[in-house]
């Protein structure tokens, strides 16, 4: 089973968003998502300033078995990528939810407002992809 950790909101495109302090928001992929793509062996992420509509391919992940469009799962400006992504995408496999983020964003107003499920909701929906 998945690692799902409680604290951090999904899509069911297998995103997963970390909303901080102050009003920010961490993005990446879930550990589903991660081990569904395999190795992986590059990251394309989005230029910091880049504005960004929920629901929106925002960066690109190719693993040995194929790549992956990354949808913002909220609305926002890019203000940080993970730039480590660029010579160790494989951070994303060994840990998906800590080194392995991939971008933080500026919440537009009402931009946190996207349809997030919660960990319960996420691993309900993981639950019937494998029925």
């Amino acid at each position: 089973m998945s690692n799902v950790p409680a604290e951090l909101e999904y899509t069911d495109a297998h995103e997963w968003i970390r909303r901080l302090p102050d009003g920010t928001a961490e993005v990446g992929i879930t550990d589903h998502a991660q081990h569904a793509l395999g190795d992986i062996v590059y990251v394309e992420l989005p230029d910091v300033g880049r504005t960004l509509s929920a629901g929106e391919a925002c960066a690109v992940v190719e693993s040995v078995k194929s790549a992956s469009d990354v949808y913002a799962p909220v609305s926002g400006e890019v203000i940080a990528r993970n730039a480590a992504l660029e010579t160790a995408p494989e951070a994303i496999n060994q840990d998906p939810y800590g080194a392995g983020w991939m971008l933080r964003v500026r919440l537009a107003p009402g931009g946190g407002d996207a349809k997030t499920l919660s960990a319960a909701a996420y691993l309900d929906l993981l639950s019937k992809e494998s029925d």
